[in-house]
């Protein structure tokens, strides 16, 4: 509660917080358009494959040209990271391999890293954060996005005595889903492709987030910073309201359709024939916890609080989610408490790359989102048994067998280079965390 009095501070003394901005997308625009109204916070420097673009963000979100004429665009993000004396690089591309390269850059230049790029942070992020806390900087997951602003709710629910049965967030989702292309996505949003092109919305971004992948990565960034496990066999996705969350996100044993207590999940907002769900969760993030004895179960009806029948299960939720506005947070208690908003501690889940439909040999992989597979969530144990083929990686590799509609792709069905850096890291975080299971 005393961030915005430090950057005060800061800002009284002449030193404001320093930012390098790496990719201004969406996130990054939201970003940006705080800037200008948080005194003590300054985006000197923004890195773009289309620097033109970047300026237009600026322009969209109403920065001054004065602001504009200020800032150093540039698509070198090496030179950006390496000079400069930034307190702290926000990595926003989205993209695994350059995201994993921006952030050992930064790590090894002494600065902070705020990392939105979820994805590569589920592809690495056990690996780089260890390595961010020998290097005595922050490696942080972005607040705003539903990571961090799920990891701390599990904070606050541990460190008020709590047990945490569940913790997730909600979408959208049906099981027809997984196997939407980037070329059908927008009926889903209700949008024509022109009124997405508009608002700046990519297909292939935004299918991820339709056909279950984003929801894999982000649950499994949530189980490798909260130490939560995954579900056995990939989320369940089961539709539940905000009032049905302590009746529904619980263990099988006590009537819910949990495996165990302590797992991330994703709840749907429509029903499985497509109604929608009473007072969905499609937007926020929630936490089940468990009264640790009768008298804090007696609370919980003294107070309010929804629970299941038994009174011993009760949740918290936030309905909404504000991305990029909120990244703050983030580059503050970075920067200003030196802590991060949420970093993996361990290697608990991973996303495995599943055919969206039978594909033959010969074929190239093209990511999240893209139009041959999907991610899927899996125990890292299980992924690591497996060898499965990490969503992450699964880009631009060609196929040396079919693979089964449904399937899991393995690292033996595709064509890679062993000396690839980001496939050298991987090796090197499965390796280092390995041991764990």
């Amino acid at each position: 509660m005393n961030l915005f009095r430090l950057l005060q501070a800061r800002a009284s003394a002449g030193k404001p917080v320093r930012v390098a901005l790496i990719g201004a997308g969406k996130f990054g625009s939201m970003f940006l358009a705080q800037v200008p109204h948080t005194p003590g916070l300054e985006v000197p420097i923004i890195v773009d494959i289309d620097r033109d673009r970047a300026r237009e963000a600026c322009r969209t979100v109403g920065w001054s040209s004065e602001r504009i004429a200020a800032t150093v665009f540039t698509d070198d993000g090496a030179r950006a990271i390496a000079g400069g004396a930034m307190d702290v690089v926000v990595e926003a591309t989205g993209n695994p391999a350059v995201g994993i390269r921006h952030a050992r850059a930064a790590i090894g230049a002494g600065k902070h890293i705020v990392m939105v790029n979820v994805e590569a942070d589920v592809l690495a992020g056990p690996l780089l954060a260890e390595e961010a806390r020998k290097a005595g900087v922050v490696y942080s997951l972005a607040y705003g996005d539903q990571p961090a602003l799920t990891a701390e709710m599990v904070d606050w629910a541990r460190a008020t005595g709590f047990r945490v049965v569940a913790a997730g967030k909600g979408t959208k989702y049906l099981p027809a889903y997984h196997d939407v292309t980037p070329d059908g996505v927008w009926q889903h949003y209700g949008l024509t492709a022109g009124e997405a092109q508009s608002a700046g919305m990519y297909p292939q971004m935004f299918n991820s987030f339709l056909d279950g992948t984003k929801s894999a990565i982000e649950m499994a960034a949530i189980a490798n910073a909260c130490a939560l496990d995954v579900p056995a066999d990939g989320l369940l996705f089961p539709p539940c309201g905000v009032d049905d969350l302590p009746h529904i996100m619980r263990p099988r044993s006590r009537g819910g359709v949990l495996d165990r207590a302590g797992l991330v999940e994703v709840v749907s907002s429509l029903e499985r024939d497509g109604r929608p769900v009473f007072r969905d969760l499609r937007w926020g993030v929630y936490v089940v916890l468990e009264a640790p004895n009768d008298y804090a179960a007696d609370c919980f009806r003294q107070y309010g609080l929804k629970t299941d029948a038994s009174g011993r299960y009760a949740a918290m939720y936030k309905p909404y989610h504000l991305i990029g506005l909120e990244l703050n947070i983030s580059v503050l208690s970075a920067a200003l408490r030196g802590e991060p908003t949420g970093q993996a501690s361990g290697f608990r889940g991973d996303v495995a790359a599943v055919a969206k439909r039978n594909l033959r040999a010969g074929e190239m992989l093209d990511g999240e989102g893209g139009y041959t597979v999907w991610g899927k969530l899996v125990p890292a144990a299980a992924s690591l048994k497996a060898g499965a083929l990490p969503i992450g990686l699964a880009h631009r590799l060609k196929l040396k067998h079919d693979v089964a509609h449904g399937a899991v792709v393995h690292w033996s069905d595709v064509e890679f280079d062993a000396g690839n850096e980001t496939v050298k890291v991987r090796k090197a975080m499965e390796a280092s965390f390995a041991a764990q299971h």
